[in-house]
């Protein structure tokens, strides 16, 4: 009862409101290129849309530098704030095949220990160590299932490496050796993060089902079903393992918790009416990324959420644009906007703190064409890549563009980083800098 009460009143709540350069896999060229919070002069309103800068000369207090670890961000899905303080002074690429649906879906360089694998529009996988040499390259498709060009997506703990894709397979490989361990299929397609936790591993596919699979076979343990879309969504779902629950969301934005080793629903939070969803083909909801004891996410809809990690329950909604995905640190939220504005907002109260648009360095004809694509957090500054294949270098303390780096020409991934290298893909190749 106590369930269903904490379902109805957020109901109504909501509809109220390491590639080496010497490597003969990679091409190189060079690339040019005391602290303390000031008085807040202004909070927006949270019924207004962010389109503006506020108090954009407050600096953020860094001194207390906290950096995340591995298997918590790996979990909470918050990358927080890292080490890098990379030079970013050359760049290096491997290619590949061109990966046709790169830009339709969102799929991620992972990084295990020190390797990082990725994959071509074959679905064949490869495997680099940290100075750039191709450890394997391996390819488990039928002649016929590469013809399909299917996009994959991955995880791995320390010894299995997981495979699920736009073609309804799902496999694991030995991530020392390349060998495949097992293989299976699935009724639908998969667009989802993955989250291996112990001896099991899950997974939402494009009919919004949750999916909790065996890790050692691959046999499915239990199921859970939400709405079914009547459109295909091509944003990625996302994951979050936490208190013993998985929390995921689905095409349609729905937030659903349930239990990790029985499949149980714990919570369900819807974030938009079936009337809005059905009226708009092009619906996108962030990545979910845990912050204490909330979910933090937000959607193109004019939405940025939290809530309550135990019950649902939402914490505060504030109306900020934007579909990638935000990361926490220091108690602050930090996000872009769709159209280019860095917002930091207080993780207690919801309140918007500082916002400094980022896109003054562009022509202002071509700003309305440039969107943010993802970020990471460093040590002094944020890394943010744009769908006009650059890279902005924005100073956390005071949230100016130090630098606008030409990366390419066209679409590249959030950036990833390991150790002090940095590294995006683009639908041809694996880019590093360093």
């Amino acid at each position: 009862m106590n369930k269903i009460f904490n379902y109805i009143i957020s109901f109504f709540f909501l509809a109220s409101c390491s590639l080496n350069s010497d490597s003969s896999f990679w091409s190189k060229r060079n690339i040019n290129e005391d602290q303390k919070i000031l008085t807040i002069k202004q909070i927006i309103k949270k019924d207004e849309v962010l389109l503006k800068e506020i108090n954009k000369n407050l600096e953020i207090n860094l001194s207390n530098f906290k950096m995340e670890n591995y298997p918590l961000s790996y979990l909470h899905n918050n990358n927080g704030r890292t080490a890098y303080n990379g030079n970013l002074k050359s760049i290096s690429r491997y290619k590949f095949s061109k990966i046709e649906k790169f830009d339709e879906y969102e799929p991620e360089i992972i990084i295990n220990q020190s390797d990082i694998v990725f994959f071509d529009n074959k679905g064949t996988i490869l495997k680099f160590d940290e100075s750039s040499k191709l450890i394997w390259k391996k390819n488990y498709y039928t002649k016929a299932e590469k013809k399909l060009k299917p996009v994959l997506f991955l995880s791995a703990n320390k010894d299995t490496l997981i495979v699920v894709d736009t073609i309804a397979k799902y496999f694991a490989i030995n991530l020392k050796t390349g060998d495949l361990l097992w293989t299976k299929y699935n009724d639908s397609p998969y667009n989802s993060q993955i989250k291996i936790f112990k001896n099991k591993f899950y997974v939402v596919d494009a009919n919004n089902v949750l999916h909790c699979y065996s890790l050692n076979s691959g046999e499915e343990i239990w199921n859970f079903k939400t709405d079914k879309p009547l459109i295909k969504s091509q944003k990625k779902n996302s994951l979050i393992v936490k208190k013993n629950k998985i929390i995921f969301n689905n095409s349609m934005g729905d937030i659903t918790a349930v239990n990790l080793d029985t499949g149980e629903l714990v919570w369900q939070a819807p974030t938009q009416s079936k009337k809005i969803y059905d009226e708009s083909m092009f619906f996108k909801n962030s990545d979910l990324i845990s912050a204490k004891n909330s979910i933090l996410f937000s959607n193109n809809n004019n939405g940025f959420f939290s809530l309550d990690a135990d019950s649902g329950l939402v914490n505060w909604k504030q109306k900020i644009n934007s579909n990638i995905k935000p990361v926490f640190f220091n108690d602050f939220i930090f996000t872009v906007t769709n159209e280019g504005y860095l917002v930091v907002i207080n993780n207690e109260s919801g309140n918007i703190v500082r916002s400094n648009y980022l896109f003054s360095n562009f022509k202002e004809k071509k700003r309305e064409k440039i969107k943010p694509i993802g970020f990471i957090a460093g040590q002094n500054n944020i890394y943010l890549t744009l769908n006009n294949g650059r890279l902005l270098v924005v100073d956390i303390k005071t949230g100016s563009v130090n630098s606008v780096l030409k990366i390419d020409n066209e679409k590249i991934s959030p950036p990833i980083v390991q150790g002090q290298n940095l590294y995006v893909t683009k639908n041809n190749s694996i880019i590093k800098l360093d």
